[in-house]
């Protein structure tokens, strides 16, 4: 259990006092999308991304595609300040979530890794029950009514979708759990600590069509409570649910746009040849 612990602190760790400078001096009416401007990433003397310069709107979904090893996964780890964790990083530019710039001077990353939950591409559920799985950020931010965890569980199983299949079993291990309720479990565990908005890398690609179908519902119903920004390999997902469409090549943006735009009529001859399946990295 010391080891979750210690693991999980970055994430979760209280920061009930934090104000930056850029927080203060922002202007009262704050942009609530993510707004990114001028972004390069160079990892090992290799520069992974190139200018770029995204509005990534809330209470949407944006999906980002593109070939393997084009920058999507990098970017999703940039904005989430995840990429810090890789040797010989260098990031220039700005990303401004709530009119603060999170690479900007005395910003402290649990601070900003708070706003930002993350679905990863295989469930990692905690081990501890069903209930203590999404309990856990709670608890670390000071919550320990069981009266006031009982609703937060409750009200983030459901809107995971989940609730009525493990309302019964709460105390049972995670381990009983399919992989597909699995993922919606770390997706509850994650809406728990009120996210601002939701990064999911390639969240749906272990699981098997019905487990699938289930995430995107659960992702849809959600995007009225959250920006959702969602990496994906899979073209048929994004034309079902999203709203914006990101494609990359070679670290550079080269079309976005509303999905249908992109996806049914692109504007640049790369995306198209992309799209056709006519493609070589």
């Amino acid at each position: 259990m010391a080891a979750v612990q210690s693991f999980f602190r970055p994430f979760f760790r209280p920061v009930t006092s934090f104000r930056s400078e850029a927080t203060a001096s922002a202007d009262t009416a704050v942009s609530p999308d993510i707004n990114i401007r001028n972004l390069n990433v160079t990892i090992g003397g290799n520069h992974i991304l190139h200018d770029i310069n995204l509005t990534l709107p809330d209470n949407q979904i944006t999906c980002i595609i593109g070939p393997s090893g084009c920058g999507k996964s990098t970017l999703l780890k940039t904005i989430n300040r995840l990429v810090e964790d890789a040797d010989d990083v260098k990031v220039s530019g700005s990303i401004m979530i709530d009119g603060e710039n999170i690479y900007g001077r005395g910003v402290e990353i649990t601070h900003i890794r708070k706003k930002l939950g993350l679905i990863s591409q295989r469930p990692t559920p905690l081990p501890m029950s069903i209930y203590d799985n999404v309990a856990y950020g709670c608890k670390i931010h000071g919550m320990y009514s069981k009266r006031e965890l009982n609703r937060v569980i409750e009200e983030n199983l459901r809107n995971a979708g989940l609730w009525e299949e493990v309302k019964d079993r709460l105390k049972a291990s995670p381990s009983d759990l399919s992989i597909g309720q699995q993922q919606r479990l770390c997706i509850a565990r994650g809406l728990a600590v009120r996210p601002h908005f939701i990064l999911g890398d390639e969240s749906t690609s272990a699981l098997d069509p019905v487990s699938t179908k289930q995430i995107e519902k659960v992702l849809v119903n959600l995007k009225s409570q959250f920006g959702i920004i969602l990496v994906t390999h899979t073209l048929p997902q994004a034309l079902r649910i999203a709203d914006n469409v990101i494609f990359m090549y070679k670290g550079r943006v080269v079309e976005q746009g509303p999905a249908k735009e992109v996806l049914r009529n692109p504007a640049n001859a790369l995306t198209r040849k992309y799209l056709s399946g006519a493609f070589e990295n």
